[in-house]
């Protein structure tokens, strides 16, 4: 791509920055999800379309990503044949379901092609995540005009359409703030240290118990990769010590938010472990078990979105939400996508690279969210597919390390 567009009359010294502030401007767009089509989708159709006018190249292991991800949709088309007429919501869907794929795609072949490009996504991203973080703040105590547009059951939203996208896309930004904090010198850690406040803050204003949960996991999880990793016993008194101030002001700024009326009384309803839409005949957890037995009989699924008509709700859960909405096709593609993914990742988990932070970030979300994935559709989030894209990206330039010095040892001999 660089060479294409210097020939164009660009300067090559300023085809990296064009491509890294591309890449940062679509990383912080995906926190703004209010309406659809959002700017996001938008603007990354076309960035997409002009990175590959330009000859982006797509390696063996962004073809195997690219692969399993068109055979996915190609269920959801399938399933479009069970409808007994076609809509443009349920075409729509697929449309966006098959943008996404190719979204990922996109930054798995970027990242892989310069692992420079990594930071600016990370710090747009963090960007995004502070600024939809603030706005759902701000209007959960009424600051601004016009707050309850960005409300919903009285939860915060920030600027997407439902709580339980908004708090879920904050943890991964939260994460990698939290980590920097731990590698980073203390004197450069107060805008970091802010930032990790106004992330939690907004994450447990966002009552959802998915992102509380995958907030949680996500933390304690990346504490002990960096624990098992480094073998300093002061980098290990470091995390311990910061760690036990960091959960202390923690459970500071969650007492004086309990101090409000609204805060409080919405915590104890949301707390609890099932709620009122869990249990009944037609509650989430026996909407599971109509479903399986359904998709059971139904090789091709019933047609995206057609769940919901028929039970009340949607299914809530990615499987059963595969098997319905992608048939038995899109079901295998989906189970192989993260069993490949998780597999091949791990291998990779605790090698000393340069882009290792990242990727450990983005993996130990990404897997949390793969158990959330159980009691929450997401097949549809943005910010799902984006760590994915990282995920495979981190996974090529892995590939490419190890194929290099293969090649150093051969010549070598």
């Amino acid at each position: 791509m660089a060479g294409t567009i210097a020939q164009g009359g660009l300067s090559p010294a300023a085809v990296p920055l064009l491509a890294k502030g591309s890449l940062a401007l679509g990383a912080f767009l995906s926190g703004f999800v209010l309406y659809e089509p959002a700017p996001y989708e938008l603007y990354m159709v076309g960035l997409i379309a002009v990175w590959f006018l330009f000859g982006l190249r797509l390696s063996k292991n962004s073809a195997i990503l690219l692969t399993i991800l068109v055979c996915f949709n190609i269920g959801g088309l399938l399933s479009l044949t069970m409808l007994e007429q076609l809509d443009t919501r349920r075409t729509l869907y697929i449309a966006v379901s098959l943008f996404l794929a190719l979204s990922s795609v996109f930054f798995a072949a970027v990242i892989e092609a310069d692992r420079n490009r990594l930071r600016p996504i990370f710090n747009a991203y963090v960007l995004g995540a502070l600024t939809t973080g603030l706005v759902g703040i701000l209007s959960y105590f009424q600051l601004f005009p016009a707050s309850d547009l960005f409300l919903r059951y009285g939860r915060a939203m920030g600027v997407f359409q439902d709580p339980n996208v908004f708090g879920p896309f904050l943890v991964l930004p939260a994460c990698f703030m939290m980590q920097q904090i731990l590698m980073g010198r203390l004197s450069a850690s107060l805008p970091r240290i802010m930032a990790l406040a106004i992330l939690t803050m907004a994450i447990f204003l966002s009552f959802s118990r998915a992102a509380w949960g995958l907030y949680a996991l996500c933390m304690l999880t990346i504490v002990f990769i960096m624990l098992l990793k480094e073998n300093s016993t002061a980098f290990r008194l470091r995390v311990l010590l910061l760690g036990c101030a960091g959960f202390f002001v923690l459970a500071l700024m969650l007492l004086i938010a309990l101090q409000f009326d609204q805060v409080a009384e919405l915590f104890v309803v949301r707390a609890q472990l099932v709620q009122s839409y869990d249990a009944g005949e037609f509650g989430r957890f026996n909407r599971y078990w109509l479903g399986l037995e359904l998709a059971l009989t139904k090789p091709l699924g019933i047609g995206p979105l057609i769940f919901g008509t028929l039970f009340g709700e949607d299914t809530h859960n990615i499987w059963l939400k595969a098997l319905l909405d992608y048939g038995w096709l899109g079901f295998a593609s989906y189970l192989t996508l993260i069993v490949w993914t998780l597999a091949v990742g791990f291998k990779c988990l605790l090698r000393d690279r340069p882009w290792q932070p990242y990727f450990v970030c983005a993996y130990v979300v990404f897997f949390g969210h793969i158990l959330i994935s159980t009691f929450i559709d997401t097949d549809h989030w943005r910010h799902f597919y984006i760590l994915l894209g990282i995920i495979w990206g981190c996974i090529g330039l892995e590939q490419r390390t190890m194929r290099q010095r293969r090649e150093q040892l051969s010549h070598a001999s």
